[in-house]
C-alpha cells in the first residue's frame, strides 16, 4: 500500500486536505496534523504516521503489533506508527476516519479552552493597574 492509497481513503472524509510535513506528503485537518509519511530515521521504510490518542495508540499496538508500533522518537506525540504493507483497506480507513475525530475534538477542546480562559493582562497594565487607561487604579 502507498500514500496514493491513504490519499484515496482520505478523500471522502470531511475537511481533510492535502500538504505537506517535514517534506513528506501528509493530510491535515484545518492545517492540523491527521497523517503524513514517516520521515524520522527511526521509523521503518513505507511507514505512515497517524494522529491518535496515547490510550488508543497503546490498544492498537498492543492488540496488533505486526501492523502498528512505535520508536521512541515519537512517544511524546499522539501518534501511532501504521506498517502500509501489513494494514489492510478496511483497516486503513476506519483508522484515517479515527484520526480525523481525533484531530476535530482536539482542535474543538483548544477553541473552547481559550474561549473560557479569563482575559489576560499585558505586562504594562498589570505593572500599573489599568487595562483601560494604563494608570495606576
Amino acid at each position: 500500500m502507498t500514500f496514493a492509497t491513504v490519499r484515496k481513503l482520505a478523500a471522502g472524509l470531511p475537511g481533510v486536505e492535502e500538504g505537506t510535513m517535514y517534506g513528506a506528503q501528509a493530510l491535515k485537518l484545518g492545517g492540523r496534523f491527521l497523517a503524513c509519511m514517516a520521515t524520522n530515521k527511526a521509523a521503518e521504510p513505507g511507514t505512515l504516521v497517524v494522529a491518535v490518542g496515547f490510550d488508543q495508540r497503546d490498544a492498537l499496538i498492543e492488540e496488533q503489533p505486526e501492523v502498528y508500533y512505535l520508536k521512541d522518537h515519537y512517544l511524546d506525540y499522539p501518534c501511532v506508527l501504521v506498517r502500509l504493507a501489513r494494514i489492510d483497506r478496511e483497516a486503513l480507513g476506519g483508522l484515517l476516519r479515527e484520526a480525523r475525530q481525533f484531530v476535530e475534538t482536539q482542535v474543538k477542546t483548544k477553541a473552547r479552552r481559550k474561549r473560557t480562559r479569563p482575559g489576560r493582562r499585558s505586562a504594562s497594565a498589570a505593572r500599573y493597574g489599568s487595562r483601560r487607561s494604563g494608570r495606576p487604579e
